[in-house]
Order: structure tokens, then sequence, then C-alpha cells
């Protein structure tokens, strides 16, 4: 997470994710517009494609009824027919022969109709009783029509009308098991418009229906309904008289419309309706309207598909380009945080013709140039140490003072005055061990050897003794730091802090694995806060002025030196690694953080 949250915040990760985002938003808005417009499209092309399917349908099943009614027309119609019933009906009036030949007239059309189009049984019932069929009677009694519960409704019947009977348990014993039902149609035989003498019923078995129906591939399920939803043919017998699902919908969709699409709980059905024109019945069809588009899909996914594929591969190029691009600016910030590690010595190497290149080029030339201004800052601020040393030390008095001294010293003790005998003798030490050592750094010890003699030499010289308290560790004795730093930090205690009057003195030292904490303490009078703040304000500047090396007043001689005195050659020594605090309250503290070596050796 870390490094994908930093991969974003480079310069990379926010080129690639604004490429990303003006690539994606005109993607998703192309798509989303397509989608909208091809939608309608599609919905239309869904119903034409349904509406197609159902007229082959139609036109098949149409063809099948409208047989079935001219069957049935041709008895009623044909003049040849009718006077051969006529002379059924009066059997009474008519010899052997005629009737003979009548019958035999009747018997060939049916047996001729019987081989014209689809097979078809037909039932010519007489009022008197005479029955003529084109199937065996031994197979089925045609009188039982009669005692159906529509037969008496073919009385209501006028002129040309026709008596559609929907479907029923098969009367045929033979087709029964082939086709469970059957569908009939009747007409009535009249003298005139009134008077009836015959009955025509032309029956189809189902299954011939229902195979029509069947003939759709896909998953559009087509159906014959009656007028009231109820279901007449279907290719599965167990539908046959149960209610049409979408009954409702059929009901209430738009006559103009052959296809609709309705909701069926979370799916979408496409409905397509088609009307038989000589009957209330309809051939109806349902199929989901997702397969019902699923080749329009297919071709809109292909697209989509394509578009992926081709966003994917033109977004892995631009970022593969962009990788190549952005690979000098990774490189740059490689470089730049090696060397704010302090790694000086790496170069970038971006070279080019571009502003990159040039970026790169300027880069490792400020690299150069720093690095020469580091070693020229190196060099002069080791000649500035070994002058300002080489001039405080010149601030003693010359080499030569402290064998006169001695000198006077043998003197003084021939004549007896010890105490001046001592106090010279102490001076000499102090100039022998600042003026005859060449070093920069001397072990602690010998800075403290120095500053017992430089306390004792001022004792001398005062009415009240200081006491100086050495508590160091006994490892610390050992570490080197530079000469002459305690000095002037013990001159302002005596001098300022004490006021030349008794007191103590305290030299601390604290060894803390890379520093060596030094402290002075005495316990004066201590400095007043504002002189306390200025002194502090004093002691973190790079430098100090002429005679502002304290916050009290500058004392002539060796106490001019100074704390920020102190401070600022340990600076230039050090650099910030050093710190130097002062506290003071009842008496004045100042704490001094010297580094060392790991073999104990100050940074000198």
């Amino acid at each position: 997470m870390y490094r994908i949250r930093s991969y974003f915040h480079s310069v990379r990760g926010k080129l690639s994710l604004v490429a990303v985002i003006c690539i994606l938003i005109p993607a998703v808005l192309t798509m989303l517009i397509y989608n909208s417009l091809t939608r309608e499209a599609v919905e239309q092309q869904a119903k034409e494609n349904a509406t197609d399917s159902m007229q082959l349908v139609n036109g098949s099943v149409k063809n099948l009824f409208q047989g079935m009614l001219n069957t049935a027309n041709y008895f009623q119609a044909n003049t040849d027919m009718k006077s051969s019933f006529i002379k059924m009906i009066n059997t009474d009036q008519i010899d052997p022969y005629d009737k003979f030949m009548a019958t035999n007239r009747i018997m060939q059309q049916l047996e001729t109709l019987t081989y014209i189009g689809e097979k078809s049984y037909i039932t010519i019932i007489l009022t008197n009783g005479e029955t003529f069929t084109n199937y065996s009677k031994d197979e089925m009694d045609p009188l039982r029509f009669q005692k159906e519960p529509w037969f008496e409704n073919l009385k209501q019947l006028t002129g040309l009308q026709s008596y559609w009977v929907s479907t029923a348990p098969t009367m045929f014993p033979y087709d029964k098991i082939s086709s469970p039902y059957q569908i009939s149609v009747a007409r009535t035989l009249r003298f005139d418009s009134t008077r009836i003498y015959g009955y025509v019923i032309v029956t189809m078995m189902e299954n011939k229906i229902s195979r029509i129906l069947g003939s759709l591939t896909g998953s559009q399920e087509v159906l014959l309904v009656d007028g009231d939803g109820r279901i007449l043919s279907s290719p599965r017998q167990e539908q046959i008289n149960q209610t049409f699902q979408y009954r409702k919908q059929m009901l209430e969709s738009d006559p103009q419309a052959a296809s609709s699409i309705i909701k069926d709980e979370n799916k979408k059905i496409l409905l397509t309706t088609a009307d038989l024109s000589f009957i209330d019945w309809h051939l109806v069809a349902t199929e989901p309207y997702q397969d019902a588009i699923v080749n329009i899909s297919s071709i809109f996914n292909r697209v989509f598909l394509f578009q992926v594929i081709s966003f994917i591969i033109f977004l892995m190029l631009l970022l593969l380009l962009m990788r190549q691009l952005t690979k000098p600016l990774i490189r740059l910030g490689k470089v730049a945080s090696s060397v704010q590690r302090g790694n000086l010595e790496v170069r970038s190497s971006v070279r080019g013709a571009d502003e990159i290149g040039r970026l790169g080029f300027l880069f490792d030339q400020m690299l150069d140039r720093i690095k020469e201004m580091l070693a020229e800052v190196s060099l002069t601020q080791a000649r500035k140490r070994k002058a300002e040393l080489a001039m405080l030390q010149a601030q003693i008095n010359p080499h030569f003072l402290f064998n006169v001294l001695n000198s006077i010293r043998m003197k003084v003790m021939r004549g007896g005055d010890q105490d001046s005998a001592k106090m010279i003798a102490s001076l000499s030490k102090l100039l022998r061990m600042t003026i005859s050592r060449d070093e920069d750094a001397i072990m602690l010890h010998e800075e403290i050897e120095l500053l017992t003699h430089y306390v004792e030499l001022m004792n001398l010289r005062q009415k009240e003794e200081a006491r100086l308290v050495v508590d160091v560790e006994v490892t610390s004795f050992d570490i080197k730091v530079p000469r002459f730093i305690l000095q002037p930090l013990v001159e302002n205690a005596l001098i300022h802090g004490l006021n030349q009057s008794a007191g103590m003195i305290r030299i601390t030292a604290v060894r803390n694995e890379h520093f060596l904490e030094l402290a002075v303490e005495d316990d004066g009078n201590g400095i007043d806060p504002d002189a306390l703040l200025s002194l502090r304000e004093r002691l973190t500047t790079a430098a100090i002025e002429p005679g502002q090396e304290t916050g009290r007043t500058k004392t002539p001689g060796m106490s001019g030196i100074g704390v920020a005195n102190v401070a600022e050659r340990m600076r230039i020594m050090f650099g910030d690694a050093f710190q130097i605090t002062v506290d003071s309250g009842k008496g004045t503290r100042i704490i001094m953080h010297i580094p060392i070596r790991e073999e104990g050796r100050p940074h000198v």
C-alpha cells in the first residue's frame, strides 16, 4: 500500500493517472452514448425479428385452418353435393338406385377431399340420421358429435358462419396415442337461409398445429390461445387447456403493435401476437428478451471487447512510453536522494538535447561545483582555525617569559617569600603548558591539570580562596579535547560568579556514547535574566563581535577570551554537532556536548 501511494505521489504516477483518466473518461462516455443510441434500435430489431418469425408460423396455421374451412365450404356451396344430400333426406321419395348413386357420389367426394391437403376427419350428419364420413364408422360413431355440449350451438349459426370447437380430447381411438387432443370446425347445411338439413364437421388432430408451433428454433415459444387466454395448442401438451401465463399483458397490449416488451418479476419478456382473421383465436409467442437480442448483443459485446482490448493495448503502450520518458527524472530523483544522504560522489549521467538532458547536465555540474566549494571551505576553515588558535595563544605573554619567571621564583625563594615563589611557579607552569605545546588537542586530564594551576594562581591574588572540585569519570580522562576551553569558563566563574570571594567551582565530565558532557558550575550570584537571554542568543550565532564574549563586563587579561570565544572555537572545530547550554539561578552552570571519535578522539 505504501509503495502504491508513493508511486502516485511521483511524477510518473501522476502522469500515468492523468493518462488513464484522459483515456478512460472518453471511452466510458463513448460506450454510454453508444449504448443509449443502440438500445432502441436493438429493441426494434428484436421486435421485427420476432414478428417475422410469427408471420411464418401464422401463415402455416392459417393455411391449415383455411383448409378446414374450405372443406366445410365445399359441402355447403357445391350444388351437386347439395342435390345428393337432399335426395338422401327424402329417402321415401327416391328409388334405391338413385339413393345408391347419390351415396356413391358423396363418398367419392369425401375420398377425394381426404387426399387433398392435410389429413382431416370429415363428418356429415343429416337431420334424418344419415351420416357420411371419410373414416370407418366402426372406429368412431359420428353421431357422438350430437352429444357434445357445443353441438346445439350450431343451430344459432346463420349464412356462412362457422363454429370453431376449441381443443377437446381426441374421439378417434387410433389417434389418441399420437395426438390426445383435436380441433374441429362445424358448418350447417341449409335448404335456404333458415331450414337446416344437415351438419358438416371437419376435425384435425392438435399435433399437426403443435408441430408448426414448435418448428421455430431458439428459445421462442409459440402458443395458440382463444379469446379468454386459454391455451388451445402448444408444443408441450401439459400446457393445453391451461390459462396463458401472460394473459393479462396480452389483453392489455397495443393492438397496433405485433410485439411488445413486458416485465416478469426481474426479467423482461418479448411478447408477440398475431390474430387469426376468421376466428377469435390468437397466436402468441414469448421469448426472454435477453435471448431475443443475443445475436445483436453478441455484436455489441464484440465491439465492446475490441474497444477494451484496444484501450488496454494503447494504455500499456502509453505507460511504456511514459516510463521511458520519465526514466531520466527517476534517475535524477534517486541521485538527489543520494546527495541528500551526504554522497557527493554520485552523478546522474543524464544527457540529451531536451530539457531533461539539459537539467541532468546542469545538476551534475552543480554537484561538481559543490564538491569543489566544500573542499575550499574545509581548507579555509582549517586555516582559519589554526590562525585563530595561534592568535588566541599569542594573547599570552611570549615564550621566553616563563624562563625569566623561573629565575625570579628562585630569587624570591632565596629571599624567603614562599607565597610569591609559589605564585610564580604556578604562573610558570601555566605558561609552559600553553606556549610550549603545538597540538590543537590535549588529554582531558592535562586540561584539568592546567586548570588547577590557574586556580592556584588566582587564589594567591585573591583575599579568599575558591575551592576547585573535579568530578570526572575515569573513562573520560583519556579523551582529547581542544586546548584551553575550561580556563575561560572558570575565569568567569571566579571573577563574575564568585566575585573574587570564597566559593566552589565544580568540574564534571561524563561520557555518553559519542559525546563528552563537560560542565563548569559555580555557587555564585548567577546571571540576571536579561543578561542570560542575551548570552544565550550570542552563543547560538556563528561568530562573535570583538568585546562581546559574555553577558558580563570584559576583564583584561586571560578573562578576555570569554565564554563566547570558547563557543566559537568549538563550532569552528565541530560545527553543529557541538552544543553549549547556560543555566543560571543560584549559581551558574555551563554544559558543553563535545563529539568524540569512535576511537575516543575528538573531531579536531
